[in-house]
């Protein structure tokens, strides 16, 4: 663990961050907390759905400008709560886990740090958002920040030792083995119906009784896809056990701890779908480049899954990287030993279900997600409901806590190479975008859908200053949502146009308005609806 002597001498070492002092609480969100947090009630309400805010981030090492864009998305998702809304006590530990993983020896590539910034999650935009944590009154030595995967030096030159130092959170790199590792350091999970394990050792305070995670994965390419949520969190398990790419043969932990068919259960899962899942027939038992090898690290990802308790999936998409999901890529000439290179992507993707938030992110990067078998799989196992990304809801999240649903295809596409799963005659980095009949896989039903409009009662009510307004449309169509006084005058319109049809979030800010009983007036389709709530300051 890094101490504060330490922080002082990284900081020191990598000539200061430009940055002054740690991000202050706002008083008002911490009066309202009441005690509780969690994720905006919209958020927690949908969790089918896929959130998608754009930033607006210049280059890539404007820090100033991504610990902004991190804190204004921190406090758009972690709102005040009471306990009776769910609300997670304050008194609580956070578990933060971004992408961290080694970045190998990038040095003798000729690559500058700035170089290799897209291999991990953005420390600057976690910082952001940690402020917002603090926000609500959480204590720096709260919050815990872990990885598995890493090294103490990588933080350094990867910006997080100087983070933890303006932040106060802790930060421990951990990658020593089980049986080497202090009993303290790890909380053990029993795996019941798992397929590899039957016990996982979870970095504390992850899968911790009274934590809460928060998963803060990269947008970048890797031998397992697009990386994204779901490989995230391999990296909170303890050393040795978190080496779930090491394909079918290899064997890093106590038998103890595995399922004593492991090797049975997966490979008759595998005789079931090496003829069905897309380049699932190659042969071999590595996890990147056969059938068996991928259906075995998907078992140990869904086995991990199965028994996490996360508050929500996370991608940091402000930058994006292709290639290898390290230091090799496909520039300048293609070659497999050629470099990785980031690209301006100016995207956060969040949600409730990894799997969902994956297959946008797929999508996203040029990939179809019916190509990859992590999402056939995690089907069959009840951890998804979705193969098809244009059946997935998504909505356009907005700085201000507000949600519009909007067509997956307005968000703009960055194809990222992979080299997953190299069929013969393929170029080594190529896109896995090949047309997949998404008809031929049993999808979650359509829900009901209202034959009319339904308003919601504001949340909360009272309020101060702000409050979230949520309203179903049953077909497309223009839409207004104006505020009144009690005197009967406009004071405001929060919605005036064309929406599709589903769910939407409006977000009233009283900031330049007097306490006092409001009406909030909806408009669609001819029929009108009417609302009384209260602003209390």
């Amino acid at each position: 663990m890094f101490n504060r002597r330490d922080f002082l001498k990284a900081a020191a070492a990598t000539g200061g961050l430009g940055l002054t002092g740690k991000i202050n609480a706002l008083t008002s969100r911490c009066q309202d907390s009441n005690g509780f947090f969690g994720v905006h009630p919209f958020v927690e309400a949908h969790p089918e759905a896929v959130f998608i805010m754009r930033t607006n981030v210049d280059i890539k090492t404007n820090k100033e400008a991504k610990v902004a864009t991190g804190l204004e998305f921190g406090r758009s998702i972690f709102v005040p709560k009471s306990q009776e809304d769910g609300g997670v006590p304050l008194t609580h530990t956070i578990g933060i886990k971004p992408n961290l993983t080694s970045r190998g020896s990038w040095q003798s590539k000729g690559y500058t740090v700035e170089g290799t910034m897209g291999v991990i999650t953005d420390a600057y935009f976690v910082e952001g958002v940690i402020g917002g944590l603090t926000e609500l009154g959480f204590t720096g030595d709260q919050i815990h920040v872990r990885e598995t995967n890493t090294s103490a030096s990588e933080m350094i030159t990867g910006g997080y030792t100087g983070m933890s130092l303006r932040t106060g959170v802790t930060l421990k790199v951990n990658s020593a083995a089980v049986g080497t590792i202090s009993a303290e350091e790890l909380t053990w999970v029993d795996v019941p119906d798992g397929y590899w394990f039957r016990k996982i050792p979870y970095l504390y305070p992850f899968n911790a009784p009274d934590s809460y995670l928060i998963s803060i994965g990269k947008f970048k390419t890797h031998g397992m896809g697009v990386t994204l949520a779901s490989k995230n969190i391999q990296g909170m398990i303890c050393h040795n056990y978190q080496e779930f790419c090491g394909g079918y043969a290899k064997i890093t932990m106590s038998d103890d701890h595995m399922n004593p068919n492991a090797f049975d259960d997966i490979k008759n899962s595998y005789e079931s779908h090496k003829d069905s899942i897309p380049r699932w027939y190659m042969a071999g038992t590595s996890a990147t480049t056969s059938g068996l090898g991928m259906e075995t690290w998907v078992h140990r990802t869904l086995d991990n899954h199965s028994v996490s308790k996360s508050g929500i999936h996370i991608i940091e998409g402000i930058y994006g990287r292709d290639g290898g999901g390290f230091t090799y890529g496909p520039h300048p000439d293609g070659n497999k030993d050629d470099l990785a290179m980031d690209y301006m992507t100016n995207i956060i993707i969040f949600g409730k279900n990894p799997f969902y938030v994956d297959n946008v992110g797929h999508w996203l990067a040029g990939h179809e997600p019916g190509n990859f078998g992590l999402f056939h799989i995690a089907i069959e196992r009840g951890l998804s409901s979705e193969l098809n990304p244009m059946r997935i809801p998504v909505y356009e999240w907005f700085a201000d806590g507000t949600a519009t649903l909007t067509p997956l295809t307005d968000f703009e596409r960055t194809p990222l190479v992979t080299y997953y799963m190299q069929e013969e005659g393929e170029d080594y980095w190529h896109m896995l975008d090949e047309p997949y009949e998404y008809s031929t896989v049993t999808a979650v039903k359509e829900k009901n859908k209202p034959e009319a409009f339904i308003l919601g009662q504001n949340h909360p009510n009272p309020f101060n200053p702000y409050t979230s307004i949520q309203y179903t449309l049953p077909t497309s169509g223009n839409a207004r949502l104006e505020i009144y006084n009690s005197s009967g005058q406009l004071v405001d319109v929060l919605v005036n146009g064309y929406q599709n049809a589903g769910s939407h979030l409006a977000v009233w800010n009283t900031n330049n308005h007097a306490s006092g009983v409001y009406f909030y007036r909806f408009r669609f389709g001819g029929l009108t609806e009417t609302r009384k709530m209260s602003l209390l300051k």
